[in-house]
């Protein structure tokens, strides 16, 4: 089907929110359009190398390949089937009344829409170091695309710094692909950590997992850190100072440092589409505002991390929940919420 032909419904994301959204529409009988930076399904979670590559969905995904080959399937059967249409290789860069204007390797196009689901994801949330305009820092999201999607290692002797869960992960899917990893330094403390022990319960055998991945660290690793600067010169990065939990200084080499303090909502496109949003003192972030569902209002919904940072599950559930939402408002038998 041809993109002027785009039917009612326009799902921006093909991650786990996306996916399951577009799922549910499908099952309902709908044909929706699904649009995608990417030129594979699966957003950055379970983003996919291209064809032919060499690793393996466990070397890629860990825990999380059973997971990731469910959603890649079903995907690609749908979009095999006919029964979506997926505009890969495109990111919508403006929105105007109720339309779209997509830009992809064919140029611009402008898809107009009924119902718009945006499933946006999250990206990482950086902030500055002195010397960090060198060549050689990168996101942590960035250094974690160059692996997934094409097996390489940014650097030759990787520093990582930052705090959250993608910390950890992105310096354990390093070190388990070979990578020279020399140090991993978080500046949340032992102690700071500690608090979250209780949230950590509810999801035991996630929290696990993260401890499996803090242990494959090993000495790496460091907590309660202060960067102090990115040390350059004309060809990059040479080093990295920072001060440990005692206050010393301390000096490591690299030629390539990944920064990243948690993640932030993706909310550029509820704002062009004209949602309304509020200051979230939890997320630290101005948020688009939404009913339990995902409703945005004038025929928006969002889901998965765009709205908050729920991880991939979550995601799920919500674009399930938002597609949900959208049938029941254009008066189609919908499952239960």
């Amino acid at each position: 089907m041809a993109v002027s032909e785009a039917p009612r419904i326009v799902v921006v994301g093909a991650g786990p929110a996306g996916i399951r959204a577009a799922a549910t529409l499908v099952e309902a009988g709908l044909h929706p359009v699904v649009i995608d930076e990417g030129h594979r399904a699966g957003g950055q979670i379970y983003r996919r190398p291209p064809a032919g590559f060499v690793r393996t969905p466990e070397q890629l995904y860990g825990s999380e390949a059973a997971k990731a080959r469910a959603l890649h399937a079903l995907f690609d059967r749908l979009a095999e089937e006919g029964r979506l249409t997926f505009c890969a290789g495109s990111s919508v860069i403006a929105a105007d009344g109720r339309q779209l204007h997509l830009l992809g390797e064919g140029g611009v196009q402008v898809i107009d829409y009924d119902r718009l689901i945006l499933a946006t994801g999250a990206s990482d949330r950086v902030a500055p170091v002195p010397g960090w305009q060198h060549a050689g820092v990168y996101s942590l999201g960035a250094a974690q695309i160059a692996l997934k999607a094409q097996g390489v290692a940014l650097g030759r002797r990787i520093v990582l710094i930052g705090s959250g869960p993608l910390l950890t992960l992105v310096g354990a899917q390093l070190v388990k692909a070979g990578a020279n990893v020399a140090a991993v330094l978080d500046t949340s403390s032992w102690r700071q950590q500690m608090r979250g022990l209780l949230g950590l319960a509810a999801r035991p055998v996630v929290a696990l997992r993260g401890l499996a991945l803090r242990m494959r660290l090993g000495r790496r690793y460091h907590a309660g850190v202060t960067p102090e600067r990115v040390e350059g010169e004309g060809q990059g990065v040479t080093a990295l100072r920072w001060r440990d939990a005692g206050g010393h200084q301390r000096f490591t080499p690299c030629d390539m440092i990944g920064l990243g303090w948690h993640l932030r909502a993706e909310t550029h496109l509820a704002d062009l589409a004209g949602c309304a949003f509020a200051y979230d003192e939890q997320w630290q972030q101005w948020l688009p505002k939404t009913d339990e569902l995902g409703r945005a209002g004038n025929g928006v919904y969002l889901a998965g991390d765009g709205v908050r940072l729920l991880g991939a599950d979550g995601a799920e559930i919500a674009g399930r929940l938002a597609a949900v939402a959208c049938l029941s408002d254009l008066g189609h038998r919908t499952p239960s919420a």
